[in-house]
């Protein structure tokens, strides 16, 4: 028996969660978010993270809704917009100040926080683990969320921001993401332009990449004058981590493999080695015993689809994994922006009777679904196809040939 008020459950407390928490909320619209994780402590948030490249009409578009782009602005300019390109020999092969755009890079930790920030407290659930989704039976659209520890809830509406590995994907399709066929390693040194001037002239105020034999070191900088630097890999080998004995090593004994082998960076210029050397050092003195953050990258397929389900949906990476290209947050935040409009319609038109609000609903949701894994698959080509070409053959000649005829006529 559905209940006379709609019950609305967002599972995942990431960019795409909170957005659409924070404008159910600016509606007056009442849901409970449950997250994984622990409560964030203001010194954790406080930490260097990656650094998210917010796009007007999407990202943008989603933070203006929320009431957030002034105070968006305020926590601009950990990044700039620079760009340099080099290739393995450590020639620079294209150099910009950021000229070609106004996008704000605001970090992660940021974002999570001035999004967290405006919703009262008691609308999120900290340490919730949800192990399945499930209907109660086969006529009821009702959802019913298994935390274990915590026990089971039932919902009208259960919005899936839980990422690539989503629970709540499965009550829609068997679709389950696939290896990209990339490693990342993710490391942080701070202080860079006092402790490492050197590196500091390399790398730049904004984002750098050299790129060689399909591979990829990347920085970006951030809070405490740091640079993240993130190193790609490409192998067939989905669990490249164990079979290299390096899952649950530290960033030291990484380091060491990353700079002797050949197949991998033991042939670059000793500049970028450089780089790869102190951020794992760093990283070690930072977090000592911790394990190196390695990870096999995972993609769903583009443009795949699920038939509607009344009761649940998905937003962001858990609707349409794509490879990192800068688009993922965006097209995230653009769901949930959407999402919430047929949420807030919906809501306001069958008034507060749950089966009343999921009929209004179920249509909004239809066409709602149908327009995002448009959206997304145009996305996912293109992130795809930037990815293809930073990691083919000779990705810093092609990545600087790309962003060069993206300059205005004037400037080239």
């Amino acid at each position: 028996m559905a209940s006379s008020h709609p019950r609305i459950a967002i599972i995942g407390g990431g960019p795409a969660g909170l957005t659409a928490g924070l404008l159910l909320h600016k509606h007056d619209i009442p849901f409970t978010l449950f997250e994984l994780r622990h409560k964030p402590t203001e010194e954790e948030l406080s930490k260097p993270s990656g650094m998210l490249d917010l796009h007007e009409g999407s990202g943008i578009a989603a933070i203006k809704e929320c009431g957030l782009y002034d105070e968006l602005l305020m926590l601009m300019g950990e990044c700039s917009e620079a760009q340099k390109v080099s290739d393995k020999h450590g020639n620079i092969l294209y150099a910009d100040e950021g000229e070609l755009s106004n996008r704000p890079e605001i970090s992660r930790h940021a974002l999570i926080n001035l999004l967290t920030s405006q919703l009262p407290a008691d609308r999120i659930k900290w340490n919730h683990r949800l192990v399945s989704a499930s209907s109660p039976s086969p006529s009821n659209p009702e959802v019913e969320l298994d935390f274990a520890s915590h026990g089971k809830q039932t919902f009208d509406l259960v919005i899936g921001a839980d990422g690539a590995w989503s629970k709540v994907r499965s009550l829609l399709t068997d679709v389950r993401p696939h290896y990209a066929g990339w490693q990342i390693i993710t490391v942080t040194m701070r202080e860079v332009t006092t402790k490492y001037p050197y590196l500091d002239k390399l790398v730049g105020k904004g984002s750098f990449a050299a790129l060689g034999d399909r591979h990829g070191v990347m920085s970006q900088r951030g809070s405490q004058d740091s640079a993240r630097i993130y190193i790609f890999l490409t192998v067939d080998d989905e669990h490249f981590a164990t079979t290299r004995h390096l899952a649950g090593e530290t960033a030291a004994r990484t380091k060491e493999q990353l700079l002797s082998d050949p197949a991998l960076l033991g042939t670059w210029d000793p500049a970028i080695n450089a780089l790869v050397a102190v951020a794992c050092d760093e990283e070690v003195a930072d977090n000592p015993g911790s394990a190196v953050n390695i990870r096999p990258m995972y993609m769903l397929p583009i443009g795949y689809a699920w038939e509607h389900r009344t009761g649940a949906t998905l937003v962001g990476d858990a609707a349409h994994l794509m490879p990192p290209a800068g688009q993922g947050v965006n097209v995230a935040m653009s769901d949930s922006l959407l999402l919430a409009r047929a949420v807030v319609k919906a809501y306001e038109t069958a008034g507060k009777d749950s089966a009343s609000f999921q009929k209004a609903l179920d249509p909004l949701l239809t066409e709602f679904e149908a327009d995002m894994i448009a959206r997304a698959k145009d996305e996912a080509e293109e992130a795809l196809e930037i990815n293809g070409m930073m990691f083919g053959e000779d990705g810093a000649k092609a990545l600087a040939g790309f962003f060069s005829m993206a300059l205005p006529p004037e400037q080239t």
